[in-house]
């Protein structure tokens, strides 16, 4: 099926989500950067020539040492997290973006059967959710929800609608986008008896929470903050369009509290004020794993919608900061303030801090962009985590990274602020 590409700024002129009045974004202008070009001087055969072979390593590669994706059986498949050995939402709904943002139906299909029959829950208080992680044969480890993989699950299924239309079942993709989103609001408002599951979002901050239950809805993950995704429910949902605006708004509003002001990190774990949360065990108050990939979230929304030039500034202060590190060498757990807690080079950080020069006016933001390119692709026991955000990062520097439109779209007008 052909790219459905929106132009909102041609179609519908007076639509627009709350935020500050900046660059309308790729939304309006259907332009993708393309930074490997741009500041590289690389051609586009080399850079697709790069994405392929990246892929074609990460999912068809050795299976001891180069791939996290696995078949199982004749029509399903999973992201493995090799170091921990299970498979996770967020792998599944990552592995499922790239499928789509790559046009590779059959892999998608693969993945969101895998998912839907061994991680959703299709009946009881958990029903619509998905287990955070599985064995590889299937069996359910812990019937709580990590609330990103919700949330990539719903947005690369509304993209698959765009770019290959509905099937039957399961694979009428747009249904099953608007289900997870519906139960993502439908649950308990309370969390008082400790063990009830509970909406994704909390409909007081309009900000995702953690894990939808009474032990840890009350705090927020960063990295789970999607104003970008938001922006787009709010004009495809069928219910709740004006709370996917808000969420929006509020989560901008957010991680601007959560960012540390002279840094720019973020914590793993996080209250819904932005403050750090230090009662937690592993050290979630500093900046850490979960933590790499604001800059993404917050590149890709302004290189998107372009609403907040605080999204600019966040990016430009993560390059500044870790260029004073040493670019080829800086560690990757730090205080907020800035003080380094591991010395490891992580090429999922050095992959994250590449998607930033899409939103940065930093002056050597193209030298985040060239050690993404040198790096080599992730091998060995940590190639899951790395390996998918080196992945995400290669099709969104690339201006591989787009939005499908679905057909027969609801578009919501937001209010302004």
């Amino acid at each position: 099926m052909e790219r459905k590409i929106f132009f909102f700024i041609l179609i519908f002129p007076a639509i627009v989500c709350a935020g500050n009045k900046t660059s309308p974004g790729t939304s309006a202008s259907g332009k993708y950067p393309n930074l490997f070009v741009e500041l590289l001087h690389k051609s586009r055969p080399q850079v697709m020539s790069k994405i392929d072979s990246a892929f074609s390593q990460l999912f068809y590669g050795d299976d001891k040492t180069q791939r996290v994706f696995y078949p199982a059986g004749s029509d399903m498949g999973y992201i493995e997290d090799i170091n921990n050995l299970d498979v996770r939402t967020e792998g599944m709904s990552y592995g499922m973006m790239i499928a789509v943002q790559l046009n590779k139906k059959e892999l998608f299909d693969r993945l969101w059967k895998w998912a839907k029959t061994y991680m959703q829950f299709q009946s009881g208080q958990h029903k619509d959710f998905f287990a955070w992680h599985c064995n590889t044969d299937g069996t359910v480890l812990d019937s709580s929800s990590a609330s990103d993989g919700e949330q990539w699950f719903v947005m690369s299924l509304f993209f698959a609608d765009a770019r290959w239309g509905n099937g039957g079942g399961i694979f009428n993709y747009k249904t099953e986008a608007l289900k997870i989103l519906d139960a993502m609001l439908s649950k308990s408002d309370s969390s008082d008896s400790g063990e009830v599951v509970t909406n994704m979002f909390n409909k007081n901050y309009r900000l995702v929470v953690f894990v939808p239950n009474g032990k840890a809805d009350g705090f927020t993950d960063p990295s789970y903050v999607l104003p970008h995704y938001y922006e787009l429910w709010a004009r495809w949902a069928d219910k709740n369009n004006n709370f996917w605006c808000e969420a929006a708004r509020a989560g901008r509003k957010f991680l601007k509290a959560a960012a540390d002001t002279i840094t720019g990190l973020t914590p793993d774990y996080c209250r819904f004020d932005g403050k750090p949360l230090k009662w937690l065990a592993g050290g979630h108050n500093n900046f850490q794993y979960d933590a790499w990939r604001v800059a993404m979230n917050a590149a890709v929304d302004y290189q998107w919608f372009g609403k907040d030039k605080w999204e600019v500034t966040e990016c430009s202060k993560l390059q500044d900061f870790f260029y004073s590190q040493g670019l080829s060498s800086y560690g990757n757990i730090f205080t907020l303030d800035g003080k380094k807690l591991s010395s490891s080079h992580s090429a999922g950080l050095v992959a994250m801090n590449a998607v930033a020069s899409l939103a940065s006016d930093f002056k050597n933001k193209k030298d985040f962009v060239e050690e993404l390119w040198n790096a080599p692709v992730p091998e060995g026991r940590y190639r899951y985590y790395d390996g998918m955000l080196y992945m995400l990062a290669m099709l969104q520097v690339s201006g591989n990274f787009r939005i499908y439109d679905p057909p027969g779209n609801h578009v919501t007008k937001c209010t302004n602020d």
